[in-house]
């Protein structure tokens, strides 16, 4: 069997990691491509009180459980299947529940923080960064919390003041200087998205495997 690829797509909160991830599964198909989020890796949150897990800083590095996630990128990167966390966004806990990944030959990560951590970007072959406007992230991230996640608007409002901005100037925007290419305007810049199409047809031909016509 091949060596498996994995491809990190970091960028701010609601930049477009979700689809720029979807169109390389699109082009490649998901039985060759799977997508490992970080926020599922959230730390399990439900020992402490609801009012305490709702003031945690979900933007740091440390709200992340990294040596799981890493432990399970290795494993699947040697063809081992995993139990990713499922995670409850609005009880800010994980369920007793996991969702099963097989091996597949491609493994996107796609997540805020992936480049923070060096350990984790020595694993990858390719890493992008999906840059976006402040204004347009944040339309974004409230359009996705109140509709997935069963947030308040106010709730939205204060966690991007109070961590989502600061985290992003801090952690965030400084890991791009990692990224082998920074892609402004996400799935939606053709031109970026075809330069990372040809560099994983090269990658699955250097592993000895044919891509499929439509990439």
């Amino acid at each position: 069997m091949a060596r498996r690829i994995l491809i990190g797509i970091a960028g701010g909160s609601g930049s477009g990691k979700t689809l720029v991830a979807r169109t390389i599964v699109r082009e490649l198909g998901s039985n060759r491509v799977v997508i490992i989020d970080q926020d599922s890796y959230y730390r399990n949150l439900e020992d402490i009180p609801f009012r305490d897990r709702e003031a945690r800083n979900f933007d740091h590095p440390d709200a992340f459980d990294g040596e799981l996630l890493k432990r399970h990128i290795r494993e699947l990167l040697e063809g081992r299947p995993v139990e990713q966390p499922i995670y409850d966004y609005a009880e800010h806990r994980r369920l007793q529940e996991t969702r099963h990944v097989g091996d597949h030959l491609v493994i996107v990560l796609e997540g805020i923080l992936i480049f923070v951590d060096p350990e984790l970007r020595s694993l990858m072959d390719i890493k992008l960064f999906i840059d976006a406007d402040p204004d347009v992230r944040f339309i974004r991230r409230l359009r996705r919390d109140l509709v997935e996640r069963g947030r308040s608007v106010d709730s939205v409002i204060r966690q991007y003041e109070e961590s989502v901005r600061p985290m992003h100037l801090q952690f965030v925007d400084p890991s791009k200087r990692h990224a082998d290419v920074i892609i402004p305007e996400g799935g939606h810049n053709k031109v970026a998205i075809d330069l990372v199409k040809t560099k994983i047809r090269e990658l699955l031909r250097e592993r000895g495997v044919e891509p499929v016509p439509a990439i």
